[in-house]
Order: C-alpha cells, then sequence, then structure tokens
C-alpha cells in the first residue's frame, strides 16, 4: 500500500524551508523507488517544530520535525516510511502535549487533509453543516447562530447572529457576504491557516451565510502580503464550483451562491470594516461614518453582513453539531473555541485552540513555555499592535472578551507576543502611536495629528524634556484619540500607550537631561 508522507505547504513551514524538504524528499522517494506519495498538508501550528513531516502508519501519524532538507536521506535510512526511530521523531502526532489539550472545532481538519481535495474535506465531516442548512429556512439558520453564542472573531467580537439577522431582515435587491482577510495584527496568523490549510470551511461557511441572509454573492477580502492563501483560496473556489458546492445551485438546493477572491493593496486600516469596503468598491481605503451601518447599506449600498474568517469557519460546525453542542464550551458571554496564536519572545510559538476560560499565565507560562531567551516575562500583548499590555500582575485575567475589557484590555484577533525584562515599554508606546501615524487613513484629526504629536511627545520623555508634564499630555493625547476617532485605529492605539504608562512606569522616567559643564 502506498504511503502518505505529509509536508506542510502553510507558508510558515515554508519560510522554514519546507519547499525544498518536500523536492528533496519527492527525489529521494523517485531514486529509491520506495512506494510513497507526498501530501502538501496544512500546518498543524507547532511553528517551533516546522517543517513537520508526518508519515502515515497502522498505528496512526508519526511526526518529525523540524527538518531540513539535509536530514531527508538520513530520515529515509532510519526506516522514515515505516515511521522508524530518528532523533528528530517526536512520536505519535496526536499524543503531542501541545496537540493533545486542544479543543479543535475550527482547526479540526488543519494539517490533517489535503487543502485541495474535496474528498478529503468530506470524508472529515466537511459539508455536513450546508446540506443541513439548505434544508432550513433561513430565519432557522440564524436562530441556530444565534443560539450558539458565536461572536465576532476579528476582534470586536459583536454578536454573529444579530448581524446576520440584521441582514436577513433589511430589504434589498442584491446582499453581499464579506469575508474580511486582511490579518493584519502583529502576532496572527489563523486566518492564513484556514486558507491554506482547510479552505473548503471558509467557502461552507460563507455559503450558510449566504443562504441565512438572502445574499448570493460573497467576498474574500485577503491582505497582499498572503499570496499562498490567496492562491489556495482561489483554487479551492473553482474545485467548489465545479462540484457544485458554489454556483446556481448550492448543493442541488434552490439556492445560489458564488464567490469572488480579492486582494488588498497592503493598508491596515482596510481591517476596519467600512474601509474595506470602500476598496473593494475601488476606492481610496478610508473609514465611513456611520450610519449607515454595513448592515443596512454596505458593499455598493447593500446590505452586508462583514465577518472575519474565523466566524465564518466556525459557522459549519455549529450547523453540523448544533448551537448547544458549541455553546457548551466557554465561559460567561465568550463561547465556544477561540484559536489562540502564541508569538514573540516565547519558547512554543504556534496556533493553539481551546475554549475560552484559560488565564493568560496559562497560555504564556505552561502552553507557550515562557520565554525563548530563559529571561522573566516582562509585557504580554494581547490582540495585536493596538492591544493592552499585561504584566505579571494580570496573568489571573481569563481568557475572556469581559474579562480582558475589565482590565482595560482586549482580545482581538486573540494575538499574543510576548516580551522578556529587557523591553523597553516607552519605546513600545512610541511604536504605537508611530504605526497609527503611519497606517491611519487620515480622515479624522485625533487618529491622523493626535498619533503624530503622540510620537513627539513620546520622544521628549526618552530625552528627559519636562517628563512629568509630558506624561501628563500623552495621557490627554489618549482620551482625545480613544473618544474622538472614527474607527479602532485610532480609538484603540490608546490601549498600549496607557497599559505601558500604567504598568511600568519606570520606562517612562529615564534620566533628566544634564546641563554640560562650562
Amino acid at each position: 500500500m502506498t504511503v502518505r508522507i505529509f509536508v506542510p505547504r502553510d507558508a510558515a513551514a515554508q519560510a522554514l524551508g519546507a519547499e525544498r524538504v518536500a523536492k528533496v524528499l519527492a527525489s529521494e522517494i523517485e531514486a529509491r523507488g520506495l512506494d510513497a506519495t507526498i501530501v502538501r498538508n496544512g500546518s498543524r501550528g507547532l511553528h517551533w517544530l516546522e517543517p513537520m513531516v508526518e508519515v502515515e502508519t497502522p498505528e496512526g501519524r508519526i511526526a518529525y520535525g523540524p527538518v531540513k532538507s539535509s536530514d531527508v536521506a538520513g530520515l529515509l535510512d532510519a526506516g522514515l516510511i515505516e515511521g522508524g526511530n530518528h532523533a528528530l521523531c517526536l512520536g505519535k502526532t496526536e499524543e503531542l502535549p501541545f496537540l493533545k489539550n486542544q479543543t479543535r472545532l475550527t482547526f479540526a481538519r488543519c494539517g490533517i487533509i489535503d487543502p485541495l481535495s474535496l474528498a478529503d474535506y468530506r470524508a472529515h465531516d466537511g459539508l455536513k453543516g450546508l446540506e443541513r442548512a439548505v434544508t432550513l429556512a433561513p430565519a432557522d439558520i440564524v436562530a441556530h447562530v444565534t443560539e450558539s453564542g458565536l461572536r465576532g472573531r476579528g476582534g470586536a467580537g459583536f454578536p454573529t447572529g444579530i448581524k446576520w439577522k440584521t441582514v436577513l431582515e433589511t430589504p434589498g435587491v442584491r446582499k453581499y457576504i464579506v469575508c474580511n482577510a486582511d490579518e493584519g495584527d502583529s502576532g496572527t496568523f489563523a486566518d492564513r491557516m484556514i486558507m491554506e490549510g482547510d479552505p473548503f470551511v471558509l467557502i461552507e461557511g460563507m455559503a450558510i451565510a449566504g443562504i441565512a441572509t438572502g445574499a448570493t454573492k460573497g467576498f474574500v477580502y485577503i491582505r497582499s502580503e498572503y499570496p499562498h492563501a490567496i492562491a489556495t483560496m482561489t483554487q479551492a473556489v473553482e474545485i467548489a464550483h465545479k462540484a457544485g458546492v458554489l454556483g446556481t445551485s448550492v448543493l442541488g438546493s434552490a439556492h445560489a451562491f458564488d464567490i469572488e477572491i480579492r486582494a488588498g493593496a497592503g493598508a491596515y486600516v482596510c481591517g476596519e470594516e467600512t474601509a474595506l469596503l470602500n476598496s473593494l468598491e475601488g476606492k481610496r481605503g478610508i473609514v465611513r461614518a456611520k450610519p449607515p451601518l454595513p448592515a443596512h447599506k454596505g458593499l455598493f449600498d447593500c446590505p452586508t453582513v462583514i465577518n472575519n474568517v474565523i466566524s465564518l469557519a466556525s459557522v459549519p460546525i455549529i450547523m453540523d453539531k448544533g448551537p448547544i453542542y458549541y455553546k457548551d464550551f466557554g465561559m460567561g458571554r465568550s463561547r465556544g473555541t477561540i484559536p489562540i496564536q502564541i508569538a514573540g519572545n516565547v519558547r512554543h510559538r504556534g496556533l493553539y485552540e481551546t475554549a475560552f476560560g484559560l488565564t493568560l499565565g496559562e497560555i504564556v507560562d505552561d502552553i507557550g513555555g515562557g520565554t525563548a531567551s530563559g529571561r522573566p516575562v516582562k509585557a504580554v500583548q494581547v490582540g495585536g499592535p493596538l492591544g493592552a499590555y499585561f504584566p505579571r500582575a494580570l496573568f489571573d485575567t481569563p481568557f475572556d472578551y469581559e474579562a480582558f475589557a475589565a482590565k482595560d484590555g482586549l482580545i482581538g484577533h486573540a494575538g499574543i507576543v510576548v516580551f522578556d525584562d529587557t523591553a523597553d515599554m516607552l519605546k513600545q508606546a512610541r511604536f504605537a502611536m508611530e504605526f497609527c501615524a503611519v497606517e491611519s487613513c487620515g480622515k479624522c484629526t485625533p487618529c491622523r495629528i493626535g498619533s503624530t504629536r503622540g510620537v513627539e511627545v513620546a520622544d521628549k520623555i526618552a530625552q528627559g524634556i519636562e517628563p512629568e508634564k509630558n506624561r501628563e499630555l500623552l495621557a490627554d493625547l489618549c482620551n482625545t484619540m480613544k473618544f474622538g476617532s472614527l474607527c479602532a485605529l485610532g480609538g484603540f492605539t490608546p490601549y498600549p500607550v496607557m497599559s505601558a504608562m500604567t504598568h511600568f512606569p519606570d520606562d517612562f522616567s529615564p534620566a533628566p537631561l544634564v546641563e554640560a559643564a562650562e
């Protein structure tokens, strides 16, 4: 029987040499006359072990990693195709603690299947949610999503069911589903992993959203820096269309739904939903004033659902297993699972899907394994470049939308970036202001001018120029930006700045300037 060997095609694995590993492995298999085939799967999310190669055996998959192209011959000599022992052997993949302790619902197939095999997708419970959806009334689908407690995984945490219900009940000649895949936050990669490792689950989720709201066209807006995701999603949409999953008759039903892939142009602000809509329409990517809400007048002035990749990819399992099954995971108003992306100065970098409720300390210390440098953890930024910096004193905070908000933080897209005790938090605060100044669309004054002035004030503090007065001025700027900005770019920039000032005051008290002796 032909042995299947899995080599990730995920961009993170490719950045670490997976493409070279696959080419050398293919060459060696041919030269040795081995009965084996290579499957280019997605990543399992254990990025410190990438490229992680797996071989399918009667006892289950055996993992090896991190594998370099120079290791391939030795691995085959040691009996790779039988799951033989080698210094790089990690044992059974499913038994690896980082994987074994997860609750994988949205990422259940990622790293397991061939991303572009619809047959493989179906064999692992794919399309069951859509098959059920085509038998239900739109309002019933919306009720299922509402009851599940699913909230937007892109950052805002808005209840998905309410957004869908609004679009369903809003009359319109045409309606749209827009998938926001403009994943621009530092330390985040969950959207990319889904699009590259399990694209059909996103397609299925969007089709369900279309049926639920009466939309017949969907757009996936992917950041231009994701060429592999763009290529994979484009191929997957073509495959789905040919198979009747998309088109004028979704799975043979009376519902029509098509998807088009669009690439962004690299503007961070286009992650904001109204700027994204402008970009999709061929206009400059600047923020729109609300109201009207996109659910009422969105893309081309039509009722539009705008959801993040993970929000839409979570819908199929809700429709398949039922809303109560999904709602049973989590805590408080944060239901289901969340794919936590662990990055920065940390030993075990990667994606960890789990139910809401783990504490920040458990994520950083137990799952992440502490800092890669071996030094003490000083700060953890949660929620991307606009997220707050949490000190160890707040590590008992549960990973929950309301719990983080109560501590002046935000979960955002669930990216976690770890810093050790060498980090200068004044420099980090300055970076937040500089990032906002560079990425601002310029439409509103608090964001456009406030961020530029914020950089200047941070520089004065660093130079020891009237530090107390300038700290007060920086706090005043943050207050103006938080409550006066049109969108979250200017409105959330104060989170990293104020949290850095609050929790790490010593970094904002540099030595004063000393006058040169005459």
